[in-house]
């Protein structure tokens, strides 16, 4: 069972999550918060796997408490709530460490998918979040540090590295090449290891920085 921490200002935005979750036999809600403050303090009593926060609360924002659990070393798979006039929070929210972004109205089969997946401790991002990440990191010109001249990817690492900025898990990527999933990993291991990223998301951006994205 994934246990799952959620927090959401908007009383309808939040009982519909509640009510899509329970319609799934391996996710349950432990804990419910209307804002910032609140959540920090049900996390103590209720032990989760997934958090589940609103981008923007009262009180304190979801990157607010995402940063305030790093501080305390505590890394707890986190997907952000967000609407498509965040922008600007999008960058700061992925430094902060978020596993994930979902738009509140998702559908129970997306958001029942990116919960399992950031439960395991992997990131994803929605296609159509991650074309708007990219193009505030090209606007905002950021940098990340890296080798200079990282060695080439092949054009098999290419074609994997855009399905990873996409958004798309490794069975899907190996679905959409031809692959199988053993033969994803190991591709997407190479791009992580040529682009000096940590993860799939710093991969993202490294690329975007260099422009093979």
């Amino acid at each position: 069972m994934i246990r799952v921490l959620l927090a959401e200002d908007q009383t309808l935005v939040r009982k519909g999550i509640v009510t899509l979750l329970a319609m799934t036999p391996d996710i349950r809600v432990v804990g419910e918060a209307a804002d910032g403050a609140e959540a920090l303090l049900i996390a103590e009593t209720n032990p989760h796997d997934v958090a589940i926060l609103d981008i923007r609360m009262p009180k304190l924002t979801g990157i607010e408490v995402l940063l305030h659990w790093k501080t305390l070393g505590r890394v707890t798979p986190t997907i952000l709530l967000t609407t498509f006039d965040e922008d600007p929070l999008f960058l700061e929210a992925v430094q902060a460490g978020a596993h994930g972004f979902l738009l509140k109205d998702v559908s129970l089969e997306r958001l029942a998918e990116t919960i399992r997946i950031v439960s395991t401790g992997k990131k994803i991002l929605q296609p159509v979040l991650t074309e708007r990440i990219v193009r505030i990191v090209q606007e905002a010109g950021t940098s990340f540090s890296s080798t200079e001249s990282p060695e080439p990817l092949t054009p098999r690492e290419s074609d994997v590295l855009r399905l990873i900025a996409a958004g798309y898990s490794n069975r899907e990527i190996g679905r959409s090449l031809g692959m199988s999933e053993g033969a994803v990993k190991n591709h997407a291991s190479s791009v992580l290891s040529k682009l000096g990223a940590r993860d799939r998301t710093r991969a993202v951006l490294r690329g975007i920085e260099l422009g093979v994205l």
